[in-house]
């Protein structure tokens, strides 16, 4: 089968195209799935160039996002059969999904929706349970409560707007103007274009001061330091970006502040919710590009340059 390998760490380069043996089933409750689509994610790129060494033995199949057909289930599995439609997260630390197929325990799967292509439910299971985690469980968003939502383009940026702005929250989010009708349109009440104004100052006028209830970090450097202060008093501030820096948290003692530190892994339970809320047309992956297995080092040569063509919005996809 159609394989991406990584058998050293580095730049896109390492990530090498070869064909390996199908994998089978070897117990009851495993289920083979024929990959239809799979995405770029920021965790696949750490795992590339070697941030999860510890965690990893080379050769390395990586990709944490699975859309596609299950062919051949194993004899305990009842709830799947050959043809069911599926999408899910492969378990960290486990074989990727940079594969044409995937073996998996029956438990991690969940039921594709029916209303979107392999490509837009291939963006969904990694970051809508991650969204899910970040603005349900720790932040616990409610109706009324106001967002602010720091990279608004992103994967993670794009969803986070929609799941918000269902739950009832006014949503600001942080991108470029260019981009500023797309983010409105997802949902975002107001865009701060930060490469022209100050975010902090910003939230400031608008909310006379106050700040937000929620701030969402998805860009990291200083933010933990420097988004307290748009943060309201007894505010949460939710990341899931590497400290790579030192952090000054004397503006969050002042608010009371509550940090949550969130890594993105499989969780089946919480893409149930997001299934719900794609099912009913209020949230929906957003496409930034497709591009064929066999392009993948373009598709990772895309999420890393920080000088683009035209700036980056939603996921990035890759086909099989």
């Amino acid at each position: 089968m159609k394989t991406i390998v990584i058998n050293n760490y580095g730049g896109p380069e390492v990530l090498q195209l070869t064909d390996m043996p199908t994998p089978a089933i070897t117990t009851p409750s495993q289920v083979l799935v024929k990959v239809k689509a799979t995405s770029v994610n920021p965790l696949d790129y750490q795992v590339r160039r070697g941030d999860y060494a510890s965690l990893f033995e080379l050769p390395i199949i990586t990709g944490h996002d699975i859309a596609g057909d299950v062919i051949a289930v194993g004899e305990n599995v009842k709830k799947w059969r050959p043809g069911d439609k599926v999408y899910y997260s492969p378990r960290f630390g486990g074989t990727g999904s940079y594969a044409a197929y995937h073996l998996t325990d029956a438990s991690s799967l969940s039921r594709m929706p029916a209303n979107l292509s392999y490509e837009e439910a291939a963006a969904v299971p990694l970051i809508g349970g991650t969204v899910w985690e970040m603005l349900v469980v720790r932040a616990k968003l409610k109706k009324g409560d106001t967002i602010l939502i720091l990279g608004g383009a992103g994967g993670i940026g794009t969803f986070a707007i929609q799941v918000a702005k269902s739950l009832g929250a006014f949503v600001y989010t942080t991108g470029q103007s260019i981009l500023q009708e797309q983010l409105q349109q997802l949902g975002a009440d107001v865009v701060i274009d930060h490469h022209q104004k100050n975010y902090v100052e910003e939230i400031q006028a608008h909310t006379k001061g106050k700040g937000v209830d929620v701030i969402i970090d998805t860009v990291g450097g200083s933010t933990l330091s420097d988004s307290p202060r748009a943060l309201a008093n007894y505010g949460s501030i939710v990341t899931l970006v590497d400290i790579a820096l030192p952090q000054n948290l004397i503006h969050a003692w002042e608010k009371n502040a509550t940090y949550h530190f969130v890594f993105t892994r499989q969780n089946r339970d919480e893409l149930r919710h997001i299934t719900r809320l794609i099912e009913t047309g209020q949230v929906k992956p957003v496409i930034d590009s497709v591009y064929p297995i066999e392009d993948i080092k373009s598709a990772h040569q895309r999420i890393a340059d920080t000088k683009r063509d035209r700036p980056l919005f939603g996921k990035i996809v890759l086909s099989l």
